[in-house]
C-alpha cells in the first residue's frame, strides 16, 4: 500500500476502536446498571431550563463512562458517538401499536412457559432500534429512554426470560412489515408480532411461520393466535429454519422472507451468514433480517480483526486500501 492508503487504514483502525469502545460501554451499562439514571436526576439537571433532558442524559452517561471532555479522544466519543446515539422515546407511540392495543397478554402460564408483563422504570436505558452504520464505518447503536414507566410483554421459560416484545422489537420489524406482500414466510415465532402485523395487510395473501420449539407454538396457538382477526392467513410449521430454507422453501415461491431466529448479534451473526448462504436457493424471494445492521457490524468487526492479525503476522499484504474494505464488508 502507498502512504495515503496507510493513513486511511490508520483512520479505519481508530474508527473500529471507537465503535468497540462505545459498544462495550453500552453493553456493560445495560447489563449491570441500566436504571442508575433516575427521573429525579434528570429533573434536577433540567430544572433551570438551561439544558434539555437529552443533554442531561448525555452529561450523566459521560460521567458514568468516565469520559472527560477536556481529553481529545473522549471529546470525540461524546460529540460523535454518545450524543447522536441518545434519544428520548415516546411511550404513546408504542402503546398505540396495533399489536399492543389488540392482543391482551395477561399473566399466562402454560407448563414450563409463562407470559407476563414487565416494566421499564423511567429513564432506564434501552436499545431502541437497529445499528446505524455510516459510510466511514462509524457505528451508532441507538440508546433510548422513556420519561415514564413503560410496560411490555415477555416470554419466560423456567423463570428465565426467553424473549420480549419491546420498542426495539417493534422498530426493527418495521421495514420488513412495510415490505410484506403476497406470500410471506418468517423464521421465528416469538409472541407472533410480525405474523400479526403482516396478516393485517390486504396485500399479504398468507404468512407461514417456521418455529423450532413445539412449546412456543403451543403457547402461541392456545393464547395469542385466537385473538388475531386474520388468523386464517397464518400457518405454523414446526421445523428447523435452515432445513426448511434449504429443502422446502425453494418449492414454495414466497415473495418475502423475514428471518428472526436470534436473541442478539452475538448469537445471530453465525446464523445470519448461514441463511445468507441459502438465499440463492430461492432467487425470487426478498430476504430481510431482524437487526441486520447489528449483524453486519458483528461480521465486519470479526473480519477486521482477522485482517489486521493477518497483516501483523505477514500473512496478508494488501495491495491497496480498497482490497481491505472489500474483505471487511464480505458476508
Amino acid at each position: 500500500m502507498n502512504d495515503r492508503d496507510r493513513i486511511k487504514l490508520d483512520r479505519l483502525c481508530k474508527t473500529f476502536d471507537r465503535n468497540f469502545r462505545l459498544t462495550r460501554m453500552y453493553a456493560e451499562y445495560l447489563e449491570r446498571y441500566p436504571e442508575v439514571i433516575t427521573k429525579e436526576m434528570i429533573d434536577t439537571l433540567t430544572e433551570g431550563g438551561e439544558i434539555t433532558a437529552t443533554e442531561a442524559l448525555v452529561a450523566l452517561l459521560s460521567e458514568i463512562f468516565a469520559l472527560d471532555f477536556e481529553k481529545a479522544e473522549d471529546r470525540v466519543m461524546i460529540r460523535d458517538y454518545l450524543t447522536p446515539s441518545v434519544r428520548l422515546l415516546d411511550r404513546k407511540k408504542y402503546e398505540n401499536n396495533p399489536y399492543y392495543k389488540s392482543i391482551r397478554l395477561s399473566d399466562i402460564k402454560d407448563g414450563n412457559w409463562e407470559i407476563r408483563i414487565e416494566k421499564y422504570a423511567p429513564y432506564r436505558g434501552v436499545i431502541c432500534g437497529d445499528m446505524k452504520i455510516f459510510e466511514d464505518m462509524r457505528e451508532l447503536p441507538p440508546l433510548g429512554f422513556f420519561t415514564e414507566e413503560f410496560s411490555f410483554p415477555a416470554i419466560l421459560e423456567g423463570g428465565n426470560e426467553w424473549m420480549t416484545l419491546t420498542p426495539v422489537d417493534l422498530d426493527t420489524c418495521e421495514e420488513a412489515i412495510q415490505a410484506a406482500h403476497g406470500r410471506v414466510v418468517t423464521f421465528g415465532l416469538g409472541l407472533g408480532y410480525y405474523a400479526y402485523m403482516v396478516s393485517e395487510k390486504e396485500e399479504v395473501e398468507s404468512v407461514t411461520v417456521v418455529e423450532l420449539s413445539p412449546d412456543v407454538i403451543r403457547l402461541f396457538e392456545n393464547h395469542i393466535l385466537p385473538q388475531m382477526p386474520n388468523r386464517h392467513k397464518i400457518k405454523i410449521v414446526n421445523a428447523d429454519a435452515f432445513e426448511y430454507a434449504e429443502r422446502v422453501m425453494p418449492n414454495e415461491a414466497f415473495d418475502l422472507a423475514f428471518v428472526d431466529t436470534w436473541r442478539d448479534a452475538s448469537d445471530g451473526a453465525p446464523m445470519y451468514k448461514k441463511m445468507k448462504a441459502l438465499e440463492h436457493l430461492s432467487p425470487k424471494t426478498n430476504f430481510l433480517y431482524w437487526i441486520e445492521n447489528f449483524l453486519i457490524s458483528r461480521v465486519r468487526a470479526e473480519n477486521f480483526a482477522r485482517i489486521i492479525g493477518e497483516i501483523d503476522d505477514g500473512d496478508f499484504e494488501p495491495k491497496d486500501f480498497t482490497q481491505i474494505i472489500e474483505r471487511i464488508i464480505k458476508i
